[in-house]
């Protein structure tokens, strides 16, 4: 039936409760005859002239395949959707979307999102990195201030400082399969700062090759 209004429907309706015929009612309406006769046919069969409820889009993908896209980024965590929409088909054996796959990943809680970057802890890191702020816990604002830190260059010579992003769930923020491991071979990292108060009042520029815990 060719797509009417609420309210044509029910006027085309009336007219022909009002006793006249289909051909009367297609020439006041200016539509085909048919879609008079539509109109009381589905009226006769459904006792109602609004639209029938619609299943919508047929699904791309079946259910194992969606599973499968959940596992796929559950093991790797850091698997764009594009790649693993180049490798999927749909029923039809089109290439499914990179959309289709972030659907999919959202409907079982994965979000994309940016990843926290730095050395994973181990449970004996925690544990030093715990220790190392309990030592300087009681320091106040004089001790902290007699101690200036330089502006903190950025080098990034172990991978590609683009835009990655990761799939996990809330509260997934440092898992391990979720962090981006910058310096997985404890590489050191070059600290500078500038003391003061020595008895001449004169700046030491100390450079403290500090090992990540």
């Amino acid at each position: 039936m060719s797509r009417l209004s609420e309210v044509d429907r029910r006027r085309a309706l009336g007219l022909l409760q009002a006793g006249l015929p289909i051909s009367e009612v297609s020439l006041r309406m200016n539509l085909q005859k048919t879609t008079i006769f539509r109109v009381r046919q589905r009226l006769h069969e459904t006792g109602t002239v609004s639209d029938r409820p619609r299943s919508g889009r047929p699904r791309c993908t079946t259910q194992r395949q969606d599973r499968n896209l959940v596992r796929n980024h559950m093991n790797n965590r850091f698997l764009s959707a594009s790649a693993s929409s180049r490798h999927t088909r749909e029923r039809n054996n089109q290439r499914i979307s990179a959309n289709t796959v972030r659907r999919r990943l959202s409907t079982s809680g994965l979000r994309a999102r940016r990843p926290y970057i730095g050395p994973i802890l181990t449970q004996r890191l925690r544990h030093q990195r715990t220790l190392w702020a309990q030592k300087y816990a009681a320091w106040d604002h004089i001790q902290w201030r007699s101690v200036v830190f330089s502006d903190e260059p950025r080098f990034c010579i172990d991978h590609a400082d683009g835009h990655v992003h990761v799939w996990r769930r809330s509260g997934e923020r440092y898992q391990a399969n979720c962090v981006r491991e910058h310096d997985r071979w404890g590489g050191a990292s070059l600290m500078m700062c500038c003391c003061t108060g020595s008895p001449k009042g004169a700046y030491t520029l100390l450079a403290e090759a500090c090992l990540d815990l």
